[in-house]
């Protein structure tokens, strides 16, 4: 039985994943720091279900507790590590920037050391969308350059990414980074688009609606981005023999077993049919507040999924409206509205 460490079992994408490796026969250890970013409860609640599992455990703590995060690691002694644990959100980095920098930077240190120390097979990390910044050439490739990131958050995810090349170079430890696109479903965060809006309307109160709805994203479901993680722990990179054995829409790196890999819908929707959507399931009408741009956000995002596809055969394509649906009545049951 494999042993795999996640970090951040109690947010949205780590819950999910948990449960989907506890059915698959994994033994899963959660670490997360239950901060109140969002409703605690809802994190109480998403560890509560899945400590009901035989094979997991948990302990709660903060990434930048190194001597903590060594001790767990010492007792669980993982074969993989899948880092998800962060200090999320675009809009929250203008207000809070010193989180972003202690749990994305220092956090992802202490996992990266943990990962090298424990010779781990596969060290798998999230990065996001957001750090393709001002990039207009769409879809988004992962081979496009990502150099111009818009707010500290995306930083952040883009500095991980090169702390983990250096550390996949330096001591060989198999890593995979992937980057998120919109992520939505059942169990989300308060603070997402869809958890908003729905909320908000069925309570009668108007949603905000970015540059006046022109916005366009590439929401990917939980389930299908939780599928991508799972084909991508078994695609382990190699360091190449030579440059000459990496595939063209390849990012593994020359010198390091090291990969980046987008995880998204490929198809990007106008927030205006997706707010048209959600009123639809709900069959009521949203009051609409409609805003300027806010400063970080970008005008769209669209992955270029080939490279997942080619490494795992899969490729995410959860119909919106289905996800919507799928999101609604969970919504409906969890809080009774």
């Amino acid at each position: 039985m494999k042993k795999v460490l996640i970090t951040g079992t109690a947010g949205f994408i780590g819950f999910h994943l948990a449960r989907q490796l506890l059915r698959d026969g994994f033994s899963v250890h959660g670490f997360d720091g239950m901060t109140d970013y969002y409703d605690v409860r809802l994190k109480q609640r998403r560890t509560q279900i899945l400590l009901q599992s035989e094979g997991f455990a948990f302990t709660e703590g903060m990434l930048e507790d190194d001597a903590l995060l060594r001790r767990v690691a010492d007792d669980v002694q993982p074969d993989m590590i899948v880092h998800l644990a962060a200090q999320a959100g675009v809009r929250y980095s203008l207000e809070n920037p010193r989180a972003y920098i202690d749990s994305n930077v220092v956090g992802t240190f202490n996992v990266m050391e943990i990962a090298r120390e424990y010779a781990v097979q596969h060290l798998l990390m999230a990065s996001t969308s957001s750090v393709y910044g001002a990039n207009e050439q769409m879809p988004f490739r992962e081979t496009d350059k990502a150099d111009a990131q818009l707010t500290i958050y995306a930083a952040t995810k883009k500095a991980n990414e090169s702390m983990a090349h250096s550390y996949a170079h330096l001591w060989d430890i198999p890593t995979t980074m992937f980057r998120f696109f919109t992520v939505y479903g059942s169990w989300g965060r308060p603070d997402l688009a869809l958890f908003k809006f729905v909320d908000a309307i069925l309570e009668g109160r108007p949603i905000d609606i970015y540059n006046h709805g022109e916005m366009y994203r590439d929401f990917t479901h939980i389930d299908d981005l939780v599928r991508g993680i799972r084909l991508l722990m078994d695609a382990v990179p190699e360091r190449p023999a030579s440059p000459d054995n990496i595939a063209e829409n390849d990012t593994l790196s020359p010198v390091a077993p090291f990969r980046v890999v987008n995880i998204g819908n490929s198809e990007k929707v106008r927030l205006l049919d997706f707010v048209e959507a959600i009123e639809a399931e709900l069959g009521i009408e949203a009051k609409r507040n409609y805003m300027d741009m806010q400063p970080g956000d970008v005008p769209a995002t669209w992955a270029d999924t080939s490279l997942l596809q080619s490494l795992t055969g899969y490729r995410p394509s959860t119909n919106v409206r289905d996800g919507i649906a799928e999101f609604v009545a969970w919504f409906r049951d969890y809080y009774g509205k």
